[in-house]
């Protein structure tokens, strides 16, 4: 199975304006819903996708990673819409 440390540089490489782990966004396995729960913050303002596990080890494993970078990409664009105005 795909590690934190992994698939945080995987979103970095794949979506470098995602920002860095820990600082823009944080990841971690969501056990109640078996898949990566991937958290973008900025401020006080953030918002939460789940990254299910075989997409995240399929995109390591060098095969699509068409699906992860969907997702970040739409929860970043969610992100910059709700916070936008304060920006």
């Amino acid at each position: 199975m795909t590690t934190r440390e992994e698939l945080c540089r995987k979103i970095e490489e794949v979506f470098p304006k995602a920002g860095a782990c820990g600082i823009d966004f944080e990841v971690e396995y969501d056990e109640d819903v078996s898949a990566w729960a991937v958290d973008l913050h900025r401020g006080e303002h953030h918002l939460r996708t789940f990254i299910e596990t075989e997409e995240a080890d399929s995109c390591l494993a060098g095969k699509k990673c068409i699906p992860l970078g969907m997702q970040i990409a739409q929860l970043k664009h969610n992100f910059d819409l709700s916070t936008c105005a304060e920006t």
